[in-house]
């Protein structure tokens, strides 16, 4: 399947624009608890589940907000879902994390690593079920440290099952930085473990397009499961309200909350020598500069990077836009004003 641009553009601007409503709502208070947006990750997801057909299944992290809109779930009854309403996808009872859809063969999780069973689950059943269909499972470079994620990767290829790990590396295990705490390149481990890995960027949809087609037709035709490494940047860092992110964008304002506890903790008369704790603080504020650096700061935009090979027609390019954000406000009024 050739990928088409546009199509693309559509379905990861519709996202955009849906996660930026969901922000305001979250802001607001009317969603409880965390929000982990898919924003920064729409390369990855359209040119991955685009190319579905009837019949394949997707296992998804607690990033699934992208996934299950350009798998055709209704936008309105994911942000109800998020709200806590018994008219959302799940009843209310799932929030943004812990998603299904029987009608789509979607099943998100907010378990780190637990895509990899669910995807190893999926492409067996669709192996005895349905024939030439196939699995796809996202999660992020932290997963790749969990247990049964690396089994579900294991036994896929021992059991040449249809599954395409999909591994979304943005270099950060929520405030902790991946290379810190994880040995070797992450296309090795599968490797090694008899599969095909490539790396590449995820901010180009053209790129992953590519990719995902050969891993999906070797799927298909029976040949086993495909690793794809794919690096990516999340802009509102881990979940809104990413304290590092926070303290990066409004340095003044955020360090009086953190500052006087810090210095604090660093005179303290018992505890760590003052050369361990002046570490610790070296190492809190390197964090904090790499945040800056890595999420905020990059440029590393898939909608940008896509939207300028588009614009050589621009008047085409705003019109599209602007359906696409009158569409989105008719759902998320209609969300907010429903009971």
């Amino acid at each position: 399947m050739e990928i088409n641009h546009w199509h693309c553009y559509e379905n990861m601007f519709s996202s955009r624009q849906f996660e930026a409503s969901v922000t305001t709502v979250w802001r607001s208070g009317k969603i409880s608890g965390e929000m982990h947006l898919s924003t920064g990750e729409e390369a990855i997801t359209a040119g991955t589940v685009l190319q579905l057909q009837a019949g394949d299944a997707m296992a998804l992290d607690h990033r699934g907000t992208s996934a299950m809109l350009m798998r055709g779930v209704d936008p309105f009854r994911l942000l109800r879902e998020f709200m806590g309403k018994s008219d959302g996808l799940c009843h209310g009872q799932g929030g943004h994390m812990h998603l299904f859809s029987k009608r789509h063969l979607a099943a998100s999780s907010g378990i780190v690593g637990a895509t990899g069973p669910a995807a190893a689950g999926f492409a067996l059943a669709n192996r005895a079920l349905r024939p030439g269909s196939v699995a796809l499972a996202f999660f992020g470079d932290g997963a790749m440290n969990q247990g049964m994620l690396l089994e579900s990767m294991n036994l896929a290829v021992a059991w040449r099952l249809p599954v395409v790990f999909i591994c979304k590396d943005s270099k950060w295990a929520i405030t902790t930085l991946s290379a810190s705490v994880t040995g070797g390149k992450l296309v090795n481990r599968a490797i090694g473990m008899g599969m095909p890995a490539t790396s590449i960027d995820g901010t180009d949809v053209e790129a992953v397009w590519k990719t995902a087609s050969k891993s999906l037709i070797r799927a298909r035709k029976g040949k086993g499961p495909s690793f794809i490494h794919a690096t990516c940047t999340h802009p509102e860092g881990h979940f809104l309200g990413d304290p590092l992110l926070r303290i990066a964008r409004h340095p003044v304002k955020e360090m009086k909350k953190v500052a006087g506890p810090m210095i604090k903790s660093a005179i303290h008369l018992q505890g760590a020598s003052i050369l361990k704790r002046s570490g610790s603080l070296a190492t809190v504020t390197t964090l904090i500069g790499k945040t800056a650096r890595d999420q905020h700061f990059s440029g590393k935009d898939p909608l940008s990077r896509l939207r300028r090979q588009l614009k050589k027609e621009n008047g085409r390019l705003e019109k599209l836009e602007n359906e696409l954000i009158n569409k989105n406000q008719a759902v998320i009024n209609r969300a907010l004003a429903a009971r």
